[in-house]
């Protein structure tokens, strides 16, 4: 078995996530359960897939976004280095190698926009995978039509991620109607759209934004405005 499949069925990491989202509820933050565990787990993994990581890189890819909110159980201000602490101690107790933990704890680590940047593969495509997880599904219970976090989140109806190796581009596409704005997006999301281009850049990748199949983002090198023909991976 796996570290991908440990992980997955392990009691601490479980419990831990569970945690996570019972605090992030009270404090009405969008849904970081065990649904944007596993959606940036998967995302991460597939980013490193398509983009020949080789299947080990992937895996650590895999662990590392399922894995990265867990220090949100202690607290929300810095839980990118709380996740990663915890994250090591784990994974040390589990048997995985220095090498291979200290990969994944540097991307844990980094995925925060105000703290973190890109430091290698596996943390530039956790970065994407994290900051591409907008969508109505991530909206609590306890919607509230004032706060710009939630009009925004639910104002997504669609949300995916393509990857296209021959040319180069990582593109996140999303689709809204008319509850929120473009305007509004930005407002909340524009530093996590500077921190997936910066991602894309280690990968040797641009990175692409499209709204109701729009491009907002200006990469220098984008030959023309159409969505590409690319696999998508959620």
């Amino acid at each position: 078995m796996g570290f991908k499949e440990i992980i997955l069925h392990n009691a601490e990491v479980l419990e831990l996530i569970r945690a996570s989202e019972k605090c992030l509820d009270v404090m009405n933050y969008t849904e970081h359960g065990l649904r944007h565990a596993m959606y940036v787990a998967r995302v991460t993994e597939k980013i490193l897939k398509r983009l020949n990581y080789g299947d080990e890189t992937a895996e650590l890819g895999f662990v590392a976004g399922f894995m990265h909110d867990t220090g949100n159980s202690i607290n929300r201000n810095h839980h990118g280095l709380l996740s990663a602490t915890l994250a090591y101690g784990i994974l040390k107790e589990l048997g995985m190698p220095f090498r291979d933990i200290n990969t994944i704890t540097a991307a844990i680590g980094n995925h925060e926009e105000e703290t973190g940047t890109p430091v290698n593969p596996v943390s530039a495509a956790l970065i994407i995978a994290d900051k591409s997880d907008a969508h109505r599904t991530r909206v609590t219970q306890n919607y509230d039509p004032k706060d710009i976090h939630d009009r925004v989140n639910h104002a997504i109806k669609k949300n995916a991620v393509y990857i296209n190796p021959e040319k180069k581009t990582i593109s996140s596409r999303i689709y809204m109607n008319s509850t929120s704005s473009v305007m509004e997006y930005f407002e909340i999301y524009l530093p996590r759209i500077v921190m997936s281009e910066k991602a894309a850049k280690l990968l040797e990748c641009i990175f692409k934004l499209y709204i109701n199949d729009v491009l907002i983002n200006s990469p220098k090198d984008v030959k023309n405005m159409v969505v590409d023909d690319a696999e998508e991976l959620t």
